[in-house]
Formats: C-alpha cells, sequence, structure tokens
C-alpha cells in the first residue's frame, strides 16, 4: 500500500491537538503533535510519538521530562506556530510547572518525567510518568482529515 493511502486511513480518527514541550539548555522547546495517549492509571503513563526528524526528539532524549498541553478550540495558532505552519518570528508564551514549560491556557497541562522509550519504525515512543496536571475549562481543538475543527455546542453536555 502506498504512503498516502495510509495517511488518508489514519486521518480519519478525529484527535485532540497537543503541544509536546520540554527545556533544554534554559530554553523551551515545543512541537504541535496529535500522537498522544494515556496508558496506565497505576503508575499514572501517557505515551507520545515523536518522528525520528524531529528536533524535539534529541530535546526530549537529553531532558529526561516533557509535558503534553491539550490545546483549546481558540489555540488554533499556537498549534500552527509549533507546527512551524506561521512563518514570521513570533515568540510562544510560557507558564511553568515542576520547572518545565508548559502552554498558557491550554485545557491540560500534564507534566512528565520519561519512564522508558522505545524505537518503533521511523518514530520513538516515549511513555511518561505523570508528575503533576493542571486542568482548564473549555473546548477542545480538533484534527480531522487534515484540518482544525472544534466540537460543536451540543456536544460539551
Amino acid at each position: 500500500m502506498d504512503d498516502r493511502l495510509f495517511r488518508n486511513a489514519m486521518g480519519k480518527f478525529a484527535t485532540g491537538v497537543t503541544v509536546i514541550t520540554t527545556e533544554l539548555d534554559g530554553e523551551a522547546h515545543g512541537m504541535t503533535a496529535n500522537a498522544f495517549m494515556s496508558v496506565s492509571l497505576n503508575p499514572k503513563l501517557v505515551l507520545i510519538s515523536i518522528g525520528e526528524k524531529a528536533k524535539m526528539l534529541e530535546k526530549i532524549n537529553e531532558s529526561g521530562k516533557f509535558a503534553v498541553n491539550i490545546l483549546a478550540a481558540e489555540q488554533q495558532e499556537v498549534s500552527m506556530l509549533f507546527a512551524g505552519q506561521i512563518k514570521e518570528k513570533r515568540e510562544a508564551e510560557f507558564d511553568r510547572i515542576q520547572d518545565v514549560p508548559v502552554i498558557k491556557d491550554a485545557l491540560a497541562n500534564v507534566v512528565c518525567n520519561v519512564y522508558s522509550k522505545q524505537v518503533a519504525g521511523d518514530h520513538t515512543l516515549f511513555i511518561g510518568e505523570v508528575q503533576d496536571i493542571v486542568l482548564r475549562e473549555g473546548s477542545p481543538l480538533t484534527f480531522f482529515e487534515g484540518k482544525y475543527g472544534q466540537l460543536a455546542e451540543g456536544q460539551l453536555a
């Protein structure tokens, strides 16, 4: 099967949008990702998938920690900034939780230490042990078939 067919099939799975953040040598770094899931309640573990060509791969390998920032519906521009879709130079605003940079006003900031990692094809799967969580009210930013979206008002009961 060709790569486009596979990508199209994976695009049929609607997801939320996250920005993965970490810090290395005093500098905050982030990348947009939708490959995120919870893994375990005891211990509290989550999983992210980072491509072998992503600059973030080495940064997480070196720092040993990361945060998953689940974006709110009004944060599409934040996602686009960290996905490299906004070309003009902009500085992102970060808050900090347990000395890890996090995205301001995200629906959730989930701060993790790397628990384990596994190379899988052209990605590395990082399992993170959750150290802290901050939650906010709001609606999620969604991603489906390569496009941003949000839940309809009636779906947020």
